[in-house]
């Protein structure tokens, strides 16, 4: 990577999350140097148990247990701990429907729904499918299985049939629930109409519909309305007593050539992990309004609003829809008027927000805002600098994480109002996590050198197989260097111990004998006016073995042409050097996105090199990009 991003000045806590840091100093460097078995004894001390724990790990990698004998609940410390009476959820649709609920309210309807749930012989271990968006109901519901000790699993409200039944079908739930639809960007998404497609031929035992877009909406035989079954049970399920390495929940990944894995996370080992995120990454306070972006789908949301967030207390806006809709002044109206404090979003939001330009911040009031978190792909300093300087006024801290869905937190950020940052880095490993990059050898890798991310040691959220299949989890996560969890990211770190991932491994090319990741040379390109996002893949070259090919999506009001494409080309080479020069530049109206917005460079890639797409596309949000973005290859205007 380029010297001049590893050397940039430090980012130092602003004063106002200082004055509130969780910790000291002196007391953060203990955290970070402590043994990470008696790091967590200790962050264990902070939640509620039945039975507390004594001991934190035995076994190693790929079998381990986490707190082997300690029990209590997951819903217990998220809900029943909190004062009744303060503000759980501030729920807003993008249609402008609102719901508020209290942390009393969402217990009892919790409880009472857990209480349905086993009238319905939902017991400990069946299974829960969740096919709902960021609605009211998906607490409760969660939070429902977390009280009886089943197993939910949460499926994304934009996956098409044949990615619903998939998951269905691995999981085999006795119970889905599901909204008739939802709505995003002014269109409703018929959510129902799909389960019904993917359940054909299935056996499920009972459909949990809540009716919130189509009151009038007419159920099938047998099927039940949410909102009946929850009005009509009166008793409160006592919340079951579970061991902390029991499953609480499943989510998939999508695989690049075979079936989505279904990865295994404990439910009292994820609580610890996700409190503790939080707690650092965050520091969510109980008179904090926080609002997370990310769709409940993505294990995001769980770490972040659904368990972290509520085991802290605080106030959760809830948001059902696309936050730029009806316009691009949403979400600050949405921060403006609940006051928020604290926001949990991605790189592509910002840089969406970004591309819509300055004039929707305009005649905002967003002076309570102190802290921008984020997480889910590369961070570009431009956007950094937007974030900090033009969105935050200034006053916010930017703090950029890094985590993967099988590690279940957000593990490398800084601590916020202790430890500062790098535009462009995530922070360093919190801590708990013991982390190295290392050489394709296993040896490790020099500060600044790019390598393959390990993690050496295992900690409480991390997930512990594949549904059905754990030889499938170690050959995918513990086979590659023997000892360490493989995260198939290329990573760095730099000579102040902060982390660098620039993307998968798979995007590090190596150019006539140069190791080069993606993340510099798109940090290159969205410098330019002209860029409003951009990415980078290699294309296999005789002579030089690859070579990188830029897609560019330009902004609206820009010159297309030959000369814009050679300008792009040499903004890369001032950025990173000359053996970074592009073979090509593609300008490109769209390129394909997953559901949550990210550029799904696989697709690029095999476009390029084979001319079509393979694998799992059941996270393409946009399959109409593939053809534009093909045409633009063999040099049509299409």
């Amino acid at each position: 990577m380029e010297k001049s991003l590893l050397e940039q000045p430090l980012a130092l806590p602003t004063l106002p999350l200082r004055a509130t840091a969780p910790v000291s100093d002196e007391e953060a460097a203990r955290l970070l140097a402590l043994d990470p078995s008696a790091y967590w004894l200790e962050m264990a001390r902070e939640l509620t148990w039945v039975t507390p724990p004594t001991v934190a790990v035995e076994g190693i990698l790929g079998d381990f247990r986490y707190y082997p004998g300690a029990t209590g609940n997951v819903s217990v410390n998220c809900l029943d701990r909190h004062p009744p009476e303060r503000t759980a959820l501030l729920y807003e649709r993008e249609d402008s429907l609102r719901e508020t609920w209290t942390y009393g309210q969402l217990t009892d309807a919790t409880a009472r729904f857990a209480a349905a749930l086993q009238e319905l012989g939902v017991a400990k271990g069946d299974r829960v499918a969740i096919y709902l968006g960021n609605v009211p109901e998906a607490f409760i519901a969660i939070h429902a299985c977390y009280r009886l000790g089943a197993i939910y699993s949460v499926i994304f409200a934009g996956f098409s049939a044949s990615a619903v039944r998939d998951r269905l079908v691995d999981a085999q739930p006795k119970v889905v629930v599901c909204t008739d639809a939802t709505v995003r960007r002014g269109k409703t998404v018929p959510l129902k109409a799909t389960l019904d497609e993917a359940m054909l031929g299935l056996d499920v035992a009972h459909v949990i519909v809540a009716r919130r877009v189509d009151r009038a909406y007419e159920l099938r035989e047998g099927e039940h309305d949410f909102h009946t079954l929850l009005d009509r049970t009166t008793r409160r399920a006592p919340p079951v007593d579970l061991e902390a390495n029991e499953p609480g929940f499943i989510i998939y990944t999508s695989g690049t050539t075979s079936k989505p894995k279904g990865l295994v996370h404990a439910g009292l080992g994820f609580l610890a992990g996700a409190y503790a995120n939080v707690k650092w990454s965050l520091n969510l306070r109980s008179d904090d309004v926080y609002w997370c972006t990310a769709d409940v789908g993505w294990l995001t949301f769980p770490i972040f609003a659904l368990v972290g967030g509520l085991a802290h207390g605080a106030t959760h806006v809830i948001y059902e829809g696309g936050i730029d809709t009806p316009t691009p002044a949403r979400p600050y109206e949405v921060i403006e008027g609940y006051g928020v404090t604290k926001v949990f979003t991605a790189p592509t939001a910002l840089r969406m927000l970004r591309r819509a330009g300055d004039a929707p911040l305009a005649g905002h009031d967003l002076s309570g805002l102190t802290l921008i978190s984020l997480v889910g792909e590369p961070l570009d300093p431009e956007t950094w600098h937007w974030t900090q300087g033009k969105l935050g006024a200034g006053r916010v801290f930017v703090n950029n994480t890094y985590g993967q869905t099988e590690t279940g937190t957000a593990w490398a950020s800084s601590m916020v109002g202790v430890t500062g940052t790098r535009p462009g880095s995530c922070g360093q490993p919190l801590p708990g996590y013991r982390a190295r990059v290392v050489r394709d050898d296993g040896s490790e890798a020099r500060p600044g050198e790019l390598g393959a991310l390990t993690l050496t040691e295992p900690f409480p959220c991390l997930a512990r197989t594949v549904w059905g299949d754990h030889e499938r989890y170690v050959q995918t996560y513990l086979s590659d260097f023997p000892g360490s969890y493989a995260a198939s990211d290329a990573a760095l770190v730099d000579q102040d111990g902060l982390l660098w991932v620039t993307g998968r491994l798979d995007d590090v090319m190596n150019v006539a004998g140069h190791r080069i990741g993606t993340m510099e040379m798109e940090a290159a390109l969205i410098t330019h006016p002209a860029v409003s996002e951009a990415a980078v893949v290699a294309q296999p070259d005789e002579l030089k073995g690859s070579v990188p090919v830029a897609f560019v999506v330009p902004r609206g009001d820009v010159e297309l042409g030959s000369a814009l494409e050679a300008e792009l080309g040499d903004a890369i080479v001032r950025g990173v050097g000359p053996i970074a020069r592009p073979a090509r530049v593609i300008v490109t109206p769209t390129v394909p996105r997953t559901r949550s917005g990210k550029i799904m460079r696989r697709l690029l890639r095999d476009l390029l090199v084979l001319g079509e797409v393979r694998g799992d596309l059941t996270s393409l949000e946009n399959p109409d990009a593939i053809d534009v973005v093909r045409s633009r290859i063999s040099g049509g205007d299409a």
